[in-house]
């Protein structure tokens, strides 16, 4: 006779009471009092705070650099993981490790770090007819640095993963390395990519400490979203930096919410076939 075998967790009713009540109180009622004091402007002071010129300007900044070096991280994210996974050579434990320095450092420092190395006079810089630092260019290197491991850490799993006899089936039907990649190997990843891109985009979004000292902070040209709440908050402008605060987390969950159904239709779309 078979003996029920017992779950090493306790039964779905309790772990699920227990995950909403711990996301509720971490996550929910935090998140819930940013909009309850938005709403002490009413919808008038609220929208004029949030619709203001410079405001307004910082959203496309923050929006944009984030975006376009969640991209970048999306392209040479992947190239890092494969030298990773498919490579042997000296030093490469050294390499892996320095993947994951942006986790550990501290921000503040990561942002005096790039500023010394990319201001006009800089070791970097220096070599460029243009400026770096203290220009939007300067904050998506910021946000390149910080974002790049989001990428790197979801895709390796999955290429170490992917069967070699994939590949050399592919081969063997006349397939060049470039159509195997883009045909047998790119397809497998697009859920990974998708993943440490919607990541690496959102972690971009609340950059503060990096970004604050490579932007030059100039309002209208390269002031972020996460300054002008810290300005409100030092202020005391509690209510105008919830209200903005708000906006940022409205217009990010749709964003990651698209990235998550699309991720969904991309791994039904690729178990159907």
């Amino acid at each position: 006779m078979k003996t029920k075998r017992k779950a090493v967790l306790p039964g779905f009713g309790l772990t699920m009471g227990l995950t909403i009540l711990y996301l509720g109180v971490l996550v929910l009622i935090p998140l819930s009092m940013v909009f309850l004091n938005s709403m002490s402007l009413g919808f008038s002071g609220f929208w004029e705070t949030v619709t203001n010129a410079r405001a307004i300007a910082s959203y496309k900044l923050s929006f944009g650099t984030a975006f376009i070096a969640a991209c970048i991280n999306g392209v040479f994210g992947i190239l890092i993981a494969w030298v990773l996974t498919r490579y042997q050579f000296p030093g490469k434990k050294i390499i892996d490790s320095l993947v994951d320095l942006p986790f550990a450092l501290p921000t503040a420092v990561a942002g005096i770090a790039l500023t010394t190395l990319y201001s006009t006079n800089g070791w970097i810089g220096q070599f460029f007819s243009f400026k770096i630092a203290f220009t939007p260019i300067g904050i998506m290197v910021a946000l390149v640095f910080i974002g790049l491991p989001f990428v790197v850490r979801m895709v390796q799993p999955v290429l170490a993963n992917i069967e070699k006899e994939l590949e050399e089936v592919s081969s063997i039907l006349g397939a060049s390395r470039w159509q195997t990649f883009c045909k047998v190997i790119f397809p497998e990843l697009i859920p990974a990519v998708l993943t440490g891109f919607a990541l690496s985009f959102a972690r971009s979004l609340g950059e503060y400490g990096s970004v604050v000292f490579i932007s030059g902070n100039t309002p209208y040209k390269t002031e972020i979203t996460p300054l002008i709440i810290m300005t409100k908050l030092e202020q005391y402008d509690y209510v105008g930096a919830t209200a903005i605060a708000a906006v940022m987390l409205v217009f990010t969950f749709i964003i990651l919410l698209f990235i998550n159904v699309l991720q969904w239709w991309s791994n039904r779309r690729y178990i159907q076939q």
